[in-house]
């Protein structure tokens, strides 16, 4: 089969076809329409043709398989086929039910106010930070900052220093300016790279970096920070163990941190934080124990907001369904073929 014919074939196919043949051949391809999904599905052929030329075939036999006629609208001209589908498409879409724009904004706001009651992650992780190391590994707001003050709270009542690090100085002085106003401004201190204030309060924030530095003066016999009387580090955005330069900060600070103190782990997005509490035993002198949480407390809601001003939700369900772009809501498509089509450089084809 030669390029015009594979072209001719590709043409005469649903979109909804041309979709699933470019499922992990084309990036995006759900964004695109079915004349550019074409001309990507042929640049791609040119490295593998027969791979291509086999997958076609057997979704335009299984497209065989599922006519109710046993008969398919391949071998009928091209607008012909479109007339003919067009009752069939908005059948199948008017028969898939979306959620409308109110519907995806209701509960939106500020719940009322109801009394605080620990979940049992969180008490769980209380417990067990008195005696060992730990890490927790739950979603984005499901309180970690509640078992980072709580626990903070209770080393300062037996008299340890406690150290709070961030990865960036931005998020240490929100920090600095929270925890100042839930222990007192004379309670709290902050050491960064251009602010120091407090020096030698007993809740320390600071960047990673800083703690490390610390560690490596003490290690050198010249603290800055009266490291002997450390009761815990708080390590906040601990996935960026994982990043390619300043993972080894968080490694060293952690190999250099005092036998003494306790490290509580904190973090949304490990991967695999197993692996790290496991590895935290190995170089540790305590058993560091995981708490992971996988219920997302606050649920995410995902919306597209156009040029225009127009909102609508991005997928068909309330929730996101991930891993399946099928099921972007269809005012949602529409607003993206629209902006492409306003927004395509001259010269290049419309979709």
């Amino acid at each position: 089969m030669n390029t015009d014919e594979l072209e001719q074939l590709l043409v005469q196919q649903p979109v909804t076809l041309l979709h699933r043949l470019a499922r992990g051949r084309v990036h995006r391809h759900f964004r695109a329409g079915k004349k550019r999904l074409i001309e990507l599905l042929l640049q791609h052929s040119s490295q593998n043709r027969a791979g291509l030329e086999s997958d076609l075939q057997a979704l335009i036999g299984e497209q065989h398989a599922r006519s109710e006629s046993g008969s398919s609208h391949i071998h009928l001209p091209p607008t012909i086929a479109r007339k003919k589908a067009a009752p069939r498409r908005a059948e199948s879409e008017s028969a898939e039910t979306a959620v409308s724009l109110s519907e995806w904004l209701e509960g939106i706001g500020v719940p009322s106010p109801q009394p605080f009651v620990p979940d049992p992650w969180q008490t769980e992780a209380l417990s067990a930070v008195r005696e060992t190391d730990v890490v927790i590994s739950v979603p984005t707001g499901s309180g970690k900052t509640y078992v980072a003050v709580e626990a903070a709270r209770r080393a300062m009542e037996d008299n340890r220093t406690v150290i709070y690090t961030s990865p960036l100085k931005a998020l240490s002085n929100t920090k600095y300016t929270e925890f100042s106003r839930i222990f007192g401004p004379d309670a709290v201190g902050i050491l960064t790279g251009d602010r120091q204030e407090n020096g030698q309060a007993p809740l320390l924030i600071m960047t990673t970096e800083i703690l490390r530095n610390l560690l490596y003066d003490a290690a050198s016999g010249e603290i800055d920070v009266r490291l002997d009387t450390l009761g815990l580090v708080i390590l906040d955005e601990s996935q960026y163990l994982a990043d390619p330069e300043r993972g080894v900060v968080w490694e060293e600070t952690i190999i250099f941190c005092p036998s003494q103190a306790r490290l509580l782990l904190l973090s949304a997005s490990i991967g695999n934080p197993q692996d790290i509490a496991d590895w935290l035993t190995s170089i540790r002198s305590t058993v560091c124990r995981l708490v992971r949480h996988g219920k997302r407390t606050v649920p995410l809601r995902a919306g597209y907001l156009h040029p225009n001003g127009k909102l609508t939700p991005l997928f068909k369900t309330l929730g996101i369904p991930y891993g399946h772009s099928s099921q972007l809501h269809p005012e949602a498509k529409q607003l993206f073929f629209e902006y492409e089509e306003e927004t395509l450089p001259a010269g290049r084809p419309r979709r």
